[in-house]
């Protein structure tokens, strides 16, 4: 027996429809069994410790960065300030 190709797009369509409907009933399902478990208690963040920088190093890596990329001597560049962003 032969089946007519709208037959069979619609049986696939069908069956697509139909595990979507059984994921969503699924999903809430087990959304409302773990809604009803407490929840954890949340970690308290610890700030973030920032190491000591050396300032004269910091500025002569950003000196030799820009020198490298413009090309030119290091003994060109002159860095005025440097801000943290």
């Amino acid at each position: 027996m032969e089946y007519s190709t709208i037959f069979v797009c619609l049986m696939g369509m069908g069956t697509v429809f139909f595990g979507l409907i059984c994921l969503i009933i699924l999903t809430t399902l087990l959304g409302r069994i773990a809604g009803k478990t407490k929840p954890a208690p949340e970690a308290v963040p610890t700030p973030a410790v920032e190491p000591a920088v050396n300032q004269q190093e910091l500025i002569a890596a950003i000196s030799a960065a820009i020198a490298e990329d413009l090309g030119t001597d290091i003994t060109g560049i002159r860095i005025l300030s440097v801000k943290k962003l």
